[in-house]
């Protein structure tokens, strides 16, 4: 049962693999003329449901490796069962070494606190369980962050430590650090962190990223990600993933943004822009940058003031004029700019960089830049997306995941038009691009379509704003083809059809037609990377 997102040809029933690239497609007879004897491998899909590879359309893909190594709380429900494994972690450390974590969100626990400001705990548990451990726990959209005493003594941390422009150092009515560092002023411990990192045995932290990095690719292979779309990479993670496609050492195809402040890219970026290294196994044609921060964490920069947080409209991460100097970079490299941007105002703030750069350039067509995550937006924007053919780059599990708190941040006025308006951007001819943000979120994309069709929580069943949800067809285009399309690469990958890659999943399920709840408990069969078989489930 072949779903082929190739409007020409949607359905078929046999597929025939060359070289690790589609050769034909079709009914079952037609493609028996492809048979030799004892040169042919034969693969019964058992009339499962086969699609193209699921396209992780915008993860961090070093990120989903050392989550899968560190201290992992995308599913912890108190603040209680955090210390407590930060406790069981300290026990066994040790003496100076760093405890680290990531995926607490403060919105998502089953209790608070009572000693707490914005939901957010004071740090004196995480204290008491480590005092000769410096701890660093990152928020689970990576915009804030945990520290405990040591790490804040490491960091000379007092009243009198000012806030960075773009953060807030969280502090009680005495002006006393409670623990929180939002947004820019993470910079304050992490600097620290980098430093105890910079000094330890490089062969040891090598020897760590690549077990990080094999993680990943088994983690996405056995969700059926044939594709990864990395939102942010440094110029040594991406002279590693070249050095690796080039080696054979990538099992999934990586498609990379460079991540470096307006400074560091000036005279380099056109060093790093490579295109299909290692038959099409790795790719940096984009740039990164962001205006803001994150909803949960209050760093989402918004036209009107938080309805939690009166008097506040969030967190302006990154200069402006910097912003535009890098979009000036990418147009004169011929990359694509990729920027986040959450908070409505931080999405018209983008959508103004890039319509005076369009204007300004009106010969440079077909340019394909994103926005990142364009998660909530004032309805009056929407129409601007397609106008200047923006690409919506956004991840549907977030609006699932973040439902219980959106209300609460903008209030039913705002979040009810401009939360997450995947409807609203589609009928207005807007191409949306689908993805999970992992490590922020589990980067299975069952669970991101699920939540796309449905934009309903598995656990409670909270249902948000439905209206705005995609058809099933819409959000598998999303995650396939227009995620390859997102990315320039729509011309060999992202649908069956002759010629482009052989990147397939085999699902026990037809999307296309199961009943909501079975999504969730679809399995993947197999994972096809270039023709190659990648990951069997022994279990099915």
């Amino acid at each position: 049962n072949i779903y082929t997102v190739d409007t020409l040809h949607p359905s078929a029933e046999a597929v025939a693999i060359q070289n690790g690239v589609i050769l034909d497609v079709g009914n079952i007879d037609d493609m028996k003329k492809y048979m030799k004897d004892g040169s042919t491998q034969l693969l019964d899909a058992e009339g499962h449901f086969l699609m193209p590879g699921f396209i992780e359309g915008h993860g961090h893909f070093s990120g989903l490796g050392y989550s899968l190594i560190n201290l992992n709380f995308l599913q912890s429900k108190s603040w209680e069962s955090i210390v407590q494994a930060v406790a069981e972690k300290a026990a066994h450390a040790e003496a100076g070494e760093w405890i680290v974590g990531r995926g607490w969100h403060q919105e998502k626990w089953d209790s608070i606190p009572i000693q707490n400001i914005h939901s957010y705990p004071f740090h004196f548990g995480l204290s008491d369980v480590s005092p000769e451990n410096p701890v660093i726990l990152f928020h689970a959209s990576g915009h804030s962050l945990y520290a405990n005493k040591k790490a804040m003594d490491i960091a000379g941390v007092s009243k009198e430590t000012p806030d960075p422009m773009g953060g807030e150092i969280v502090r009680d009515k005495d002006g006393n650090a409670i623990g929180v560092f939002e947004e820019r002023a993470m910079r304050i411990i992490r600097e620290k962190y980098n430093e105890y990192i910079s000094n330890l045995d490089k062969r040891k932290t090598d020897s760590i990223w690549y077990s990080a990095i094999e993680l990943a690719q088994k983690e996405c292979l056995k969700n059926g990600i044939t594709s990864f779309q990395d939102a942010g990479s440094s110029f040594d993670e991406l002279d590693r993933y070249e050095q690796m496609a080039k080696s054979g050492k990538l099992d999934i195809r990586l498609w990379a943004m460079a991540r470096h402040p307006a400074d560091q890219l000036e005279g380099k970026v056109k060093k790093y822009k490579k295109t299909d290294v290692g038959n099409r196994f790795y790719t940096c044609n984009a740039i990164k940058s962001e205006v803001d921060g994150a909803l949960g964490a209050f760093g989402a920069w918004l036209l009107e003031d938080y309805s939690d947080k009166p008097g506040f409209k969030g967190q302006n991460t990154t200069d402006i004029m910097d912003v535009k100097k890098i979009a000036d970079m990418a147009l004169d490299a011929g990359m694509q700019f990729c920027v986040h941007a959450i908070g409505d105002r931080a999405n018209r703030v983008v959508l103004d960089i890039y319509e005076g750069v369009i204007k300004a350039q009106p010969n440079k067509k077909d340019l394909r830049w994103r926005i990142e995550h364009a998660q909530h937006l004032n309805p009056m924007d929407i129409p601007r997306f397609a106008q200047y053919g923006i690409i919506a780059s956004m991840q549907g599990i977030h609006c699932t995941s973040d439902a219980p708190f959106v209300v609460k941040r903008l209030g039913e006025e705002r979040a009810k038009p401009g939360a997450y308006a995947w409807r609203s951007l589609l009928d207005n001819g807007v191409l949306i691009a689908n993805g999970t943000d992992a490590p922020v979120e589990d980067v299975n994309p069952l669970k991101s379509f699920y939540a796309s069709v449905t934009r309903r929580r598995e656990d409670s069943g909270l249902e948000f704003y439905p209206e705005q949800s995609m058809t099933r067809a819409e959000a598998i285009y999303s995650y396939t083809l227009g995620n390859a399309y997102a990315a320039f690469e729509d011309h060999y990958k992202g649908s069956i059809s002759k010629g482009k890659v052989a990147d397939f999943v085999i699902l026990s399920r037809d999307l296309t037609q199961c009943a909501d709840e079975a999504i969730l408990n679809t399995q993947v069969h197999f994972t096809i990377v270039d023709g190659k078989i990648k990951y069997e489930n022994k279990n099915r």
